[in-house]
C-alpha cells in the first residue's frame, strides 16, 4: 500500500486485503482443488495396483503383458493436458469427470511402474518361506509381498499426488481446476494478488500433502528408518550398549 491508497486499488502483488475479502472464494477453491486430487491418485492408485499385477511376472521374469502396459501407460503420460482434456469433452461434457480421469490417466505411469517396482523388488527367498508354511497366492501378496513393497508403493502415491496437485491447475479451462480458475481469472485481468494468493496455496497443498505422505511411509514402514546405537550414561561418561571387541 502507498500514499493511503488501498493494496487492492493499487493492484499489489501482496495483499492482505484481498484475502480477507476474497476468503470465501479462496476456501472453494481450494476445497475443490483437494477434492479433485485426492479422487484422482484414489482412483489412479485402485487402477494401477491390478495393472501392475498383471504386468509382473513370476521366477523374475515379467509377465508378456509388461511391454503393452508400461508402454500405454507411458504413451498417455506424453498426452499434452490441453489436448487430453479435449479429447474427453465429447465424452463426459464440461463436468468434473473430465478433469478427474485425466488426472487419472497421468497418474497411472508413476504409479503402475513404482508398484511394480515394489513387488519386483521382494526377496525371493521372503516368497519361498511363505509358500513353504502354506500361503496361498493371495495370502502370500497381502500378508508379505505388498507390506514389503510399501516403500516403493507409497513413493510413487506421494510423486503422483504432487504432480496431480500441480496438474490440477489445467482444470480450468472445463470450469473445474480449483485454485488454476483463480489463477487463470487474475491472469486474464491482470489482478496480480488473485494469481500470487492462489499460486502459493497451490504450492503449499503440494508441500503439505508431501509432507503427510511421508510421515504417512514412515509410520507403515519402520523397518526402513535408520537404526542408531543405544546409549546407556553412567555418571557424566556415555558409555555405547554395543561391545567393541579389543585387538590383543
Amino acid at each position: 500500500m502507498s500514499g493511503g491508497q488501498s493494496c487492492l486499488t493499487a493492484n499489489d502483488w501482496i495483499c492482505g486485503e484481498y484475502v480477507r475479502s476474497r476468503g470465501q472464494e479462496l476456501t472453494d477453491a481450494t476445497v475443490q482443488h483437494v477434492w479433485i486430487t485426492l479422487v484422482s491418485v484414489a482412483i489412479g492408485l485402485l487402477i494401477a495396483f491390478p495393472l501392475a499385477l498383471l504386468a509382473r511376472g513370476d521366477g523374475g521374469r515379467r509377465s508378456r503383458f509388461a511391454g503393452p502396459v508400461l508402454g500405454l501407460t507411458t504413451v498417455l503420460y506424453t498426452v499434452p493436458s490441453l489436448a487430453m482434456f479435449s479429447l474427453l469433452l465429447p465424452v463426459f461434457g464440461l463436468s468434473a469427470a473430465v478433469v478427474v480421469t485425466g488426472l487419472v490417466l497421468y497418474s497411472l505411469t508413476v504409479l503402475v511402474r513404482n508398484i511394480l517396482a515394489g513387488l519386483e523388488a521382494v526377496p525371493a527367498e521372503a516368497r519361498e518361506a511363505a509358500l513353504g508354511m502354506g500361503y496361498g497366492r493371495g495370502r502370500l501378496l497381502w500378508e508379505v509381498e505388498l507390506p514389503l513393497a510399501l516403500p516403493a508403493l507409497l513413493a510413487g502415491v506421494r510423486i503422483a499426488t504432487v504432480s496431480t496437485v500441480a496438474l490440477t491447475t489445467v482444470g480450468a479451462i472445463v470450469g473445474y481446476g480449483g485454485l488454476g480458475a483463480l489463477i487463470v481469472d487474475g491472469l486474464d485481468s491482470l489482478f496480480k494478488a488473485q494469481v500470487l494468493t492462489a499460486s502459493v496455496i497451490c504450492v503449499l497443498l503440494a508441500v503439505v500433502a508431501d509432507l503427510l505422505l511421508l510421515t504417512l511411509q514412515r509410520l507403515l514402514t519402520p523397518w526402513t528408518r535408520p537404526r542408531t546405537p543405544r546409549i546407556r550414561t553412567t555418571g557424566r561418561a556415555a558409555v555405547s550398549t554395543t561391545r567393541i571387541a579389543k585387538a590383543g
